[in-house]
């Protein structure tokens, strides 16, 4: 069901729009093995997968490689998948096992994107920063990280080779701030983050975020030329 979707539809739609569409799909590997096999026994299967686990690794990822092929052969702009690998202070699993097994998925996919003349974008929550110099060797175009988790300083050298797209930290400021300090946070974000136009000016709220913080942050990016 989800290979078959009404291609002319997305593609009216695209076309009665000048804005960047992305896709209505979000493949996701590593979360969906979490949804079938429970964390904490994926994560033992992951330190030495059985053979039926690799097995059924690879009919997943050929499942997502034909959604997101569907997709790239209507009108969006742009592919997109999303995974959570990250807690607060580091990936979940290691940069070491995340590199043998689910970096040749993402490569696969943003290729499938880039052969069709797409862009590639990309969520993860949480800690990321071991995997970025990975995102970017593979070709991601743009990834919508927690840069606070991380520390936008830390992000800087990536300035230029991949687009930061948004977030301005949901957890604490928006949340809990004043709007001059989230004004001040999106100064800081483009100071550090914005060469060659490489962020979007996006920032993800709920029910605990500040109406005057969100409606702040993007009136900065808008005074800032984002």
């Amino acid at each position: 069901e989800w290979l078959s979707i009404d291609h002319d539809a997305v593609n009216r739609a695209c076309g009665r729009t000048d804005r960047f569409t992305l896709a209505g799909c979000n493949p996701r590997p590593f979360e969906q093995l979490q949804f079938l096999r429970g964390t904490a026994d994926l994560y033992m299967d992951l330190t030495d997968p059985p053979p039926q686990m690799v097995a059924f690794m690879a009919t997943l990822h050929a499942f997502y490689c034909d959604l997101l092929e569907t997709w790239a052969r209507t009108d969006v702009d742009a592919l997109r998948i999303m995974d959570d690998w990250g807690s607060q202070r580091s990936l979940l699993i290691s940069p070491a096992m995340w590199r043998t097994y689910f970096k040749p998925m993402y490569r696969d996919y943003v290729q499938i994107a880039h052969a069709t003349g797409k862009k590639f974008f990309m969520h993860s929550d949480g800690h990321i920063l071991a995997i970025y110099p990975d995102l970017v060797e593979i070709g991601v175009d743009a990834v919508n990280s927690q840069l606070f988790c991380m520390g936008v300083e830390q992000l800087a050298p990536f300035a230029g080779r991949i687009t930061f797209w948004g977030e301005i930290d949901r957890q604490r400021l928006l949340a809990f701030a004043t709007p001059d300090e989230v004004e001040a946070a999106v100064r800081h974000v483009h100071a550090q983050l914005w060469r060659d136009g490489g962020c979007i000016a996006q920032c993800e709220f709920g029910a605990g975020a500040q109406p005057a913080n969100v409606e702040c942050v993007f009136s900065t990016w808008d005074n800032l030329g984002g």
